[in-house]
């Protein structure tokens, strides 16, 4: 499994960290309040993108929500519905596909101010699922908003992509080496991505080549209209910024409040993208090699021993073993979070003791995978996603020349990522769509764009080009000091200062400091 961004749900979880401060001088600059019809408008209204009555004129049916896959059903106060939208949007009256969705009205009717669409990144990640399980978070917002989670095209409920059945990706998870040392592992590792596209091609071939971040934005545009709102208000963690900055440059007219947390860096590419996250990771292993005592360099040094045993011999764990790729993954999936580091010691602690129980366990847990073998389709959803926007194929060649550098880079992540490139999307059967997007938005108002120092899946420097990229006047940079893959929800500042943008229109000062 690759260790490319993932889901959100670290975002909204953790440790509060307080102060702010600001770099400038606070403007004390507010956005007016949205102009946003009721739930009870018009589904007549033009849509901005000039889509069949059909499709805008519908009416969400909401109803009771059932229980996720081995989870509970939501509380009564949750309600389900789906909208259609075009399976191909160059097609809009062609054939439909369904876009799952789930609310919690706001709690104040008489100050409502509309719909807050959230994307919890992945991509893949199941709005439906995460929303009311996270929702404590935000109820502070859910005072003057509707909560609306939602699955994107290609995920769970919305047509959802699947590739592989659970023996499939076991068997592909026991035998690929994800840091091929062999002519024979290198065509072995190439050989997996390429049978994964071809499954995803046989069961779910129709929908992998319109799961673009430009149709779901497109979705989202007829979401918003078929709620009644004028503008869309939205709070994206992960890939989820890099789909609300693409929905702010095809609708930037339309953009209401919105915050992209955790952000991908637009004009990253996949070599650079890989590069940003062995940067990344690498600075968030030193971090907490640091709060043990322990010196870093020496730290990743025998993190690498470590690796370099489990590639030549896994350790058995019942009847499956511990590989150095799953054991890549449990390190990587603790490094999200502070919070986890105490389990990254312990874990680390037992397996070099010959015991890989609990870094197979914390790989279970990114893996989505349960006690009884199954896995969650997640993985599946965000291939097909990531693979039908990017237009790169890198081949095996370019895999390779990359290892020197990015072992510089990080002795442990390294290698696995540099590899990754040429792995993820390789042979797939449908062409991407572009290399770097273009996310100007000129007209659109102030988007809040948090990015986090210690951030190691998506690093900070990817904010600083966010903001850059959307435009003067559009990119509200807000830096946030610390570690963890976002900061909603983890830093009080940020979401003191995120929630009275929300809530009052309140923009702090580009370059505001949290701390």
């Amino acid at each position: 499994m690759s260790i490319r961004i993932r889901a959100a749900v670290l975002a909204v979880t953790g440790l509060l960290v307080a102060g702010c401060t600001s770099t400038g001088t606070d403007t004390g600059a507010t956005t007016g309040t949205p102009r946003t019809t009721s739930p009870a408008a018009d589904p007549k209204a033009p849509a901005a993108n000039g889509l069949p009555e059909a499709l805008t004129a519908q009416r969400p049916e909401w109803k009771p929500c059932e229980a996720p896959e081995g989870g509970e059903r939501p509380g009564a106060d949750w309600r389900c519905a789906s909208v259609r939208v075009p399976l191909d949007h160059a097609k809009p009256d062609g054939e439909t596909i369904p876009v799952a969705l789930i609310r919690k009205e706001a709690r104040d009717k008489s100050d409502r101010i509309g719909s807050l669409l959230f994307n919890f990144g992945g991509p893949g990640a199941s709005g439906i699922d995460i929303l009311p399980r996270a929702a404590q978070e935000y109820r502070g917002l859910n005072r003057r908003y509707d909560l609306v989670g939602f699955d994107p095209r290609g995920v769970r409920r919305s047509a959802g992509v699947v590739c592989r059945d659970d023996k499939e990706t076991a068997e592909a998870e026991a035998r690929t080496d994800l840091t091929p040392d062999t002519a024979e592992e290198e065509a072995a590792l190439v050989a997996d991505g390429a049978a994964f596209g071809a499954g995803c091609a046989r069961r779910s071939g129709t929908v992998i080549p319109h799961t673009t971040t430009t149709n779901t934005a497109r979705d989202l545009d007829l979401v918003r209209h078929v709620l009644g709102d004028d503008r869309l208000n939205y709070l994206g963690f992960s890939y989820g910024t890099q789909l609300g900055a693409a929905y702010a440059h095809l609708f930037p007219s339309r953009v209401g409040r919105t915050v992209l947390d955790a952000v991908v860096d637009p004009t990253a590419g996949t070599m650079d993208h890989a590069r940003n996250q062995t940067i990344g990771f690498q600075r968030a292993l030193d971090s907490h090699l640091k709060s043990t005592g322990e010196d870093p360099k020496a730290g990743t040094a025998r993190i690498a021993r470590l690796l370099e045993r489990l590639d030549r011999n896994p350790l058995p764990v019942g009847d499956r073993k511990l590989t150095d790729g799953l054991a890549l993954t449990g390190i990587a999936v603790t490094l999200y979070s502070e919070s986890s580091w105490p389990l990254l010691t312990s874990a680390l602690r037992q397996a070099q003791s010959g015991n890989g129980a609990e870094l197979l366990a914390l790989a279970d847990s990114y893996n989505d995978r349960d006690e009884s073998g199954h896995y969650s389709t997640q993985s599946h959803s965000q291939r097909a996603i990531s693979c039908a926007d990017s237009a790169e194929r890198p081949t095996p060649a370019q895999a390779k020349a990359l290892l020197p550098e990015f072992r510089r880079l990080s002795p442990v992540f390294g290698a696995f990522l540099a590899w990754d490139t040429a792995g993820w999307c390789a042979q797939w059967p449908v062409k991407g769509e572009r290399v770097d997007p273009d996310v100007s938005a000129p007209g659109a108002g102030p988007i809040l764009v948090v990015g986090t120092t210690g951030d190691p899946a998506t690093p900070y420097e990817g904010a600083e080009r966010m903001a850059k990229e959307l435009g003067t006047g559009v990119g509200v940079l807000i830096s946030n000091e610390g570690d963890g893959h976002g900061a909603y929800g983890t830093s009080s500042c940020v979401t003191r200062t995120v929630d009275a943008y929300f809530l009052d229109g309140k923009v702090p000062a580009y370059g505001t400091r949290c701390s």
